[in-house]
């Protein structure tokens, strides 16, 4: 009886570390020379797709993400690697609004209003990149976010028609990315389970035109 219990917890334990183990590896090769750190190497595409997150941190003060994401958007912009940007991000209430809270920083810092689309059904990393190619219908883009982000965003984007290469902003190390860094590979699971069962963004809606 003890054999078969141990049995069943090594089970238990063993399986999802294979799984984490195994999408990670997955993604990270399917992403391997196809992300950036550097403006002068990317490669230009017309449109820059910036993943939401919020602002402000719990306690109110910036989000390091946050703040790279405007920065790498910037440089991108300034370097004319992008022509337009895309922001990608949840506006599920009046009081949260990544889209339109991203567009006011990129503004203040000179990319025209203009160049400026939104997309405030950008849920999650998924419904991006659908959305950007089905909604937007982007057929190239490069991805602008951390690295762990743009390596899974990649990675859904080519499962579902969209060819993408990604800007890595500046990332948090130690301590301060700890949290970020374990979530990710949960999120990494998750795609195949999406992949699998062929998960649709939360809403599609009426094409819109960048230009």
């Amino acid at each position: 009886m003890k054999k078969k219990i141990a049995i069943l917890l090594f089970i238990l334990i063993a399986l999802p570390l294979l799984a984490i183990f195994c999408s990670n590896s997955v993604i990270k090769n399917a992403a391997n020379g196809k992300t950036y750190y550097a403006v002068n190497t990317v490669p230009h595409n017309r449109v820059g797709l910036v993943l939401g997150t919020t602002s402000k941190l719990t306690n109110g003060s910036p989000n390091p993400y946050y703040v790279h994401r405007i920065n790498a958007t910037i440089a991108l912009y300034k370097a004319q690697k992008i022509d337009f940007v895309l922001v990608s991000g949840d506006n599920g209430s009046k009081y949260y609004n990544e889209p339109d809270t991203f567009k006011r920083d990129l503004i203040k810092k000179g990319i025209p209003a203009e160049k400026i689309f939104l997309d405030y059904a950008g849920f999650r990393t998924l419904d991006s990149m659908v959305r950007a190619h089905v909604i937007f219908s982007l057929d190239n883009v490069t991805v602008i976010s951390q690295k762990f982000h743009n390596e899974r965003a990649i990675y859904i984007a080519e499962k579902k028609g969209l060819t993408a290469v990604g800007f890595n902003a500046k990332d948090l190390n130690g301590k301060a990315g700890l949290k970020v860094q374990t979530r990710e590979y949960l999120a990494r699971v998750k795609v195949f389970l999406d992949i699998l069962f062929n998960t649709e963004p939360k809403f599609y809606g009426e094409k819109i035109v960048i230009e």
